[in-house]
């Protein structure tokens, strides 16, 4: 059996078709056919139900399927480290929210770039669930991202908790309140949530919050990105839920308050493929752990 075997295999799989699967592989149906009865021949098994349509796989085929897409993910973050190690003019790609540039992540950048001058260091904006498809795929070596998605290719750490706030026009009827803000308040409001594609992102975190208390906003108004949710709310057209350290984002026409609801908070994770223990990540790590040692933030260390 070899790494081939295993690519036709998902792709037939993933396709449910065999058509599509050689289209997707770039080869002719018959060769693609006969690869995959030579490798049922190997297993001893059946991987697909015979003449089924759609196509279905067999409880064998579910089983090896899933394997087989985990071998593969293994198979490509072994070339992309092997291909970094063996580089002379090393490169470090960060991805990120939008969200974590108001927080401390451009000082967890200086001082790193400060310590490593010799790190090629690029950024690339990036949804969470991008980064994880980004981080397969080689294009970034890092991601800070929101939220706590699964992926067994990627190995997920939670730096900490943010707290969530109320971002409210100047002279809204909320802002008059020094205090505090309920989230049965704000669900009295129009609520502009971000972003609104890819999902799932920040904007069902949010509206997830207000499910697991039995609370539903008036209006739901979902917008492309962080900059338009704010520039909207100084608008005076809703209200939105941001992360805390966006009270660094300064405007006239918009203010800040803080909800009294312990439980309405947002992860910040660290996102690298999960073979991955190139020296770069741990230094960031150390960074990063510092910075919060200094600062007093509780959070949990970590060791890749």
């Amino acid at each position: 059996m070899e790494l081939r075997h295993l690519r036709y295999f998902v792709a037939v799989a993933d396709e449910k078709n065999f058509t599509r699967a050689a289209e997707r592989l770039n080869i002719a149906q018959p060769p693609l056919s006969r690869q995959i009865q030579q490798l049922e021949e190997e297993l001893g098994v059946v991987l697909i139900e015979k003449g089924s349509r759609p196509l279905r796989l067999t409880e064998a085929g579910k089983f090896f399927h899933a394997h087989a897409q985990e071998l593969l993910d293994k198979a490509a973050d072994l070339k992309a480290m092997t291909q970094r190690v063996g580089k002379i003019d090393r490169k470090f790609a960060i991805g990120f929210v939008a969200s974590t540039l108001y927080g401390l992540l451009p000082e967890i950048v200086r001082r790193f770039r400060e310590r490593y001058q010799t790190l090629d260091i690029s950024f690339h904006e990036l949804a969470t669930i991008e980064q994880m498809q980004a981080l397969k795929d080689g294009r970034i070596d890092v991601g800070f991202g929101r939220l706590k998605i699964e992926d067994p290719a990627i190995r997920r750490i939670v730096l900490r908790e943010e707290a969530l706030i109320v971002a409210l026009p100047v002279g809204h009827r909320l802002s008059k309140n020094e205090g505090p803000i309920r989230l049965s308040d704000v669900a009295q409001e129009a609520l502009l949530v971000y972003p609104k594609q890819p999902r799932p992102s920040f904007a069902d975190q949010v509206l997830a919050i207000f499910r697991e208390r039995m609370l539903f906003p008036q209006k739901v108004i979902e917008v492309r990105e962080l900059q338009i949710a704010i520039g909207l709310v100084g608008a005076g057209q809703g209200v939105a839920i941001v992360p805390k350290s966006l009270q660094g984002m300064v405007r006239t026409d918009v203010v800040y308050r803080s909800l009294d609801d312990p439980g309405a908070v947002s992860p910040i994770t660290f996102n690298v493929r999960q073979m991955d223990r190139t020296p770069e990540l741990s230094n960031m790590l150390d960074v990063i752990y510092e910075i919060y040692d200094e600062l007093g933030i509780s959070h949990v260390k970590h060791v890749l």
